[in-house]
């Protein structure tokens, strides 16, 4: 669950991002004629591919439940994002890699080194105002957690991609503008082979991270073990309720289903304790409003 952040406030910067480096790598491939940076151009419009993907699950997510689909759309977010993390992983880290060791044994003259920098310096800036709009809305999220305990522990997807793929772009860009100093200094080519391969491999592992962590999402997560720490505490915190003996949880995309097994106090009827249920759950509800689904059972074995 991802608090109040805004994911798509995260999504659309790097939409945004991704878009003005796409506008600036076509205008450079335009006016120097070169095909690396056409190919490079097309590799950012491929990033806003991303976000549109992104935009897609979350606009699926707001379907309503069906007969068919009785929990909602919820979890189509997750498809979507794994998605997005096997492109990164295909498009982006494995054809960078090709691209690295094509230069490793066949080495090409830089053109224009100068106008790289400037795409690659404009490619900075935007990123990091991505990643900055991205970073206060993982810290509305992650509150007091580190910043690998929420990368592990959150239910939000979108944003967790979102996330990775802006981290990955700005280290790469960063890798990209060494590698372009370093070939014009020294002359020696190896230093553009090996950035690319550098990037390529970044791209590898944040991919991977990613898709791991999605995958999981996909088999069916409950809440971040905070949040059930927290809603253990409120049911054990109500009077109706004597214990708890188990508390089942189910991340559906942005919304929650719950399944309590109570042990309740004496209600003196049936009625009455229909009534405890009915109180428990309302009140749930209200103080956690990502719960759409849940089933409360009283133990009736005394």
């Amino acid at each position: 669950m991802s608090g109040h952040a805004n994911s798509l406030k995260a999504i659309f910067l790097a939409l945004g991002a991704n878009f003005a480096i796409f506008v600036s790598k076509l205008v450079a491939a335009l006016v120097t004629g070169s095909g690396a940076m056409l190919a490079e151009a097309v590799h950012s419009l491929a990033d806003c591919g991303n976000q549109g993907l992104l935009l897609l699950g979350i606009r699926q997510t707001r379907r309503p439940p069906s007969d068919e689909f009785p929990l909602g759309w919820g979890r189509a977010m997750y498809f979507w994002s794994f998605l997005v993390a096997i492109l990164l992983f295909s498009v982006g880290g494995m054809f960078s890699v090709y691209e690295g060791a094509h230069k490793l044994g066949h080495p090409e003259p830089l053109k224009w080194p100068w106008l790289a920098l400037g795409v690659l310096a404009f490619g900075i800036v935007a990123e990091g105002i991505s990643m900055h709009g991205c970073m206060q809305e993982v810290n509305k999220a992650r509150g007091e957690q580190s910043l690998w305990t929420w990368f592990r522990e959150t239910r939000s997807s979108e944003l967790l991609v979102i996330f990775g793929e802006d981290l990955a772009a700005l280290i790469g860009l960063c890798f990209a503008a060494l590698a372009v100093g370093a070939t014009m200094l020294t002359g020696n080519l190896i230093y553009d082979a090996i950035g690319t391969l550098a990037i390529g491999m970044l791209l590898l592992v944040v991919a991977v991270l990613l898709a791991v962590e999605v995958k999981a999402l996909l088999i069916g997560q409950g809440v971040e073990p905070r949040r059930r720490a927290e809603l253990l505490t409120f049911l054990k915190s109500r009077p109706e309720v004597a214990e708890v003996l188990n508390l089942i949880t189910l991340q559906m995309g942005p919304d929650v289903m719950v399944a309590v097994k109570a042990k309740m106090e004496p209600a003196g009827s049936d009625r009455g304790l229909i009534d405890a249920i009915n109180a428990v759950e309302a009140a749930m509800k209200a103080e956690f409003t990502d719960i759409r689904w849940s089933f409360f059972e009283p133990d009736v074995s005394d």
